[in-house]
């Protein structure tokens, strides 16, 4: 037996999976993931012919839409003789802010074709109190309130800041007619007439003057906050967190996630009604010669294991579809799932993502939340991976289970290799594109402070290590780079999303480092 193998048939790697399947009782399972046996909901999923039918296979649900009700927060004053009868601002009349709401919505029309993610713009409320936009028939079914603080007394701003709804304040200077609280939101809301910021839910950051590009990245974020929060995600072979068995319970408790437990004591019967079903092989084995086809994929593997994976994606859209959920994550990767699916789960991970479903390995809730903000902010496939050594201004970064559609677009090309620690299976070596920025994220075991910083793809080499791998260069001292590295695992997306991540982990909370 090579020396890299114990004797439980585990790589002895930082991913290392537990005891085999054989060994460990249904009930130990779910012990180990916190989840009452009687709790469990997945307890009758049986594999489902139905499933093997192509037009019948599930696809990945659309992030749901942010919300989002804008207020116009004014007042009229009434002219008194010999005192001061009107606040700053240029909107004194109703006649004037119907101007207003006018432009408001020509902008938000503009705002709305910009977005790269769904977004829904209730009509605008006209408010010189807090009860006209409270009493606003859609107030109650917003994300968002969008306040355009253009007068009007403090309450307004407070009573929305207190609905438990987040709230950008927009103010104008130059884009039109200049606003009472570009004034005075500094010294009397968010500081209430003190030195320091004494707002509980609100802060600087939600403040912006005159640009639409500023509400627009601060919209996107709130859009992946919404698609992350209470995310439900089906766990096969459990809950679990890199050395860390408490980090279920944090992402629980922090993100509000639904983890729902398969066993392997379930899969088991499942997968091998699924390897015996024809019409489900047949499909699988379609699938792979059409992905096969694309001349940019080199098949250097056995094509059983390829077929095998395909199956194996179908099996977890099926029970996908059931939870009614669009994420996943299988623990013990790297041993239990083998024996009785024929094949790894790289690929496998690898097709949902592209397919617009969230898939992690390891079932490491410390990363997870991480990925599904990052993919709830972009609409793109994420990244997980094993980080390395920080030097000379580079990092590899690598893992089995790289997505090909990682610009949420087109597919890059890719070798099929077997997983390296178990030389078995079929694995996605993707050559991610050169030159790519990226968005790499680095959550702490305690999910209590997230680093950032931006890199860009300088090379995608081939070495004996996961086959899914690059090397990122940065623009940061590589001492900042190490000293923080918190937790284990990291996420990375295509593009930069520093200030949506840093602006969305606020609202948890969870604190924010973005390096450089």
């Amino acid at each position: 037996m090579p020396d890299h193998v114990n004797h439980e048939g585990c790589a002895s790697h930082a991913h290392c999976c537990q005891s085999a399947v054989s060994s460990v009782t249904r009930r130990d399972f779910l012990a180990g993931a916190g989840i009452a046996v009687s709790a469990l909901a997945m307890s009758n999923v049986v594999w489902n012919t139905a499933f093997a039918a192509e037009a019948t296979l599930t696809a990945a649900a659309s992030r749901k839409p942010l919300v989002v009700k804008p207020v116009l927060a004014y007042e009229v004053p009434t002219r008194q003789p010999q005192t001061s009868w009107r606040s700053w601002g240029g909107i004194e009349t109703d006649a004037q802010a119907n101007e207003e709401v006018a432009r408001i919505n020509t902008e938000l029309a503009k705002l709305k074709a910009q977005a790269d993610f769904p977004v829904t713009f209730l009509p605008v409320a006209l408010a010189k109190n807090p009860e006209q936009m409270t009493r606003a028939a859609d107030y109650a079914s917003a994300d968002t309130i969008l306040l355009y603080a253009a007068g009007g007394p403090q309450a307004t701003l407070e009573t929305a800041e207190k609905s438990g709804k987040n709230v950008i304040f927009f103010l104008r200077h130059r884009s039109g007619p200049v606003y009472l609280w570009y004034e005075i939101i500094s010294p009397r809301y968010l500081h209430q007439h003190t030195d320091q910021l004494s707002v509980k839910k609100a802060d600087n950051d939600d403040v912006v003057v005159d640009s639409q590009a500023e509400v627009l990245w601060r919209l996107r974020a709130l859009c992946g906050l919404k698609n992350s929060l209470g995310t439900k995600i089906v766990a096969i072979g459990g809950a679990s967190g890199w050395a860390q068995p408490k980090a279920p319970d944090l992402a629980r408790a922090k993100w509000k996630l639904d983890i729902e437990t398969v066993s392997y004591e379930q899969l088991s019967p499942i997968l091998a009604a699924a390897l015996a079903d024809q019409s489900a092989m047949k499909l699988a084995a379609d699938r792979t010669e059409k992905y096969l086809a694309d001349p940019s994929v080199k098949l250097e593997t056995d094509k059983q294991y390829v077929i095998n994976a395909f199956l194996l994606e179908q099996v977890f859209r099926s029970l996908m579809a059931k939870a009614n959920c669009s994420a996943m994550t299988i623990n013990n990767c790297m041993g239990a799932i083998m024996p009785i699916s024929k094949t790894t789960a790289c690929l496998t991970l690898s097709l949902l993502n592209d397919a617009g479903f969230q898939a992690y390995c390891e079932s490491d809730f410390v990363v997870i939340p991480s990925g599904i903000l990052l993919c709830g902010i972009s609409g793109k496939p994420h990244f997980l991976n094993d980080p390395t050594y920080p030097h000379d201004g580079v990092i590899t970064l690598a893992h089995c289970t790289g997505p090909r559609r990682m610009n949420g677009k087109t597919l890059e090309p890719c070798r099929l290799v077997t997983h390296f620690e178990s030389d078995y299976g079929a694995s996605p070596k993707v050559e991610m594109t050169k030159g790519t920025k990226v968005t790499n994220i680095i959550p702490d075991f305690s999910a209590a402070r997230y680093v950032g910083f931006i890199g860009e793809i300088v090379e995608a080499p081939f070495l004996p290590i996961c086959r899914c791998q690059i090397e990122v260069a940065y623009k940061i001292p590589d001492a900042l780079v190490a000293q923080n590295m918190p937790g284990f695992h990291w996420e990375m997306v295509y593009g930069d999303y520093m200030k949506e991540t840093g602006y969305a982990l606020k609202k948890i909370p969870i604190g924010w480092q973005a390096l450089g």
